[in-house]
């Protein structure tokens, strides 16, 4: 059952990306939207690129990513081109968050400059979440986070105890321009952490916090 209504989500989620691209790109020549890594939007990516729309005016880049090769199993690059590019989608833009630096931190200048050649506002970013409250590389107990959370800088070199790699993220004021946010999660203890959010204010233990007054639609399935 939870397999279903987690497609069924997928596809509901994909609908609502595709109507507010449409509403955007009928104002204006070029329209971005940003998206996240992990399991949870495979099935989202892929409801997405079935469906028409003008691939050629809209600009695809991501919330984070980790510092690896875009050939490794763990890059989030390579779960967008494999499963959102493809088709009649593969004619978006999409604007990598990594550079052939050794570090996020010797790569930020670039990936900034990419970043404010988009079509700021986005129309809309899809955030994931955690189990420890996390999104986008927003993490608790990472030493950047307080950076993150308050730069005007559009992106920020992450490093955290609990991830095996070192990350970049767009920050939390680059995130929020965007018209629509979306929080997209699966399985009860996802939901249970965002209850627990949703009852504090503190965004350093536990980062969603600074996405919930956005407004966030979220989208979630068991």
């Amino acid at each position: 059952m939870s397999e279903l209504s987690r497609k069924r989500l997928a596809s509901q989620l994909a609908e609502a990306v595709a109507e507010a691209l449409r509403a955007d790109l009928a104002t204006q020549e070029r329209a971005l939207l940003v998206v996240s890594g992990g399991s949870t939007p495979v099935p989202f990516f892929e409801a997405l690129a079935a469906v028409d729309l003008p691939w050629e005016r809209i600009e695809v880049t991501l919330a984070d990513e980790r510092w690896v090769a875009e050939q490794s199993g763990d890059s989030n690059a390579r779960l967008v081109r494999e499963h959102l590019l493809q088709g009649p989608a593969a004619a978006a833009t999409f604007v990598p968050l990594t550079t052939d630096a050794m570090t996020p931190e010797q790569g930020t200048d670039e990936v900034a400059e990419r970043m404010l050649a988009l079509s700021w506002p986005a129309s809309m970013v899809i955030l994931g979440m955690g189990g420890d409250g996390h999104t986008a590389s927003l993490f608790p107990d990472s030493q950047e986070l307080g950076l993150a959370l308050s730069t005007a800088d559009p992106v920020v070199a992450v490093r955290t105890p609990s991830q095996p790699q070192p990350r970049i993220t767009l920050s939390a004021d680059r995130l929020h321009q965007a018209h629509r946010h979306v929080l997209h999660i699966t399985g009860g203890d996802k939901r249970s952490v965002l209850a627990r959010a949703l009852s504090g204010d503190d965004s350093r233990e536990l980062p969603i916090r600074a996405f919930l007054a956005c407004p966030l639609a979220v989208y979630w399935a068991p």
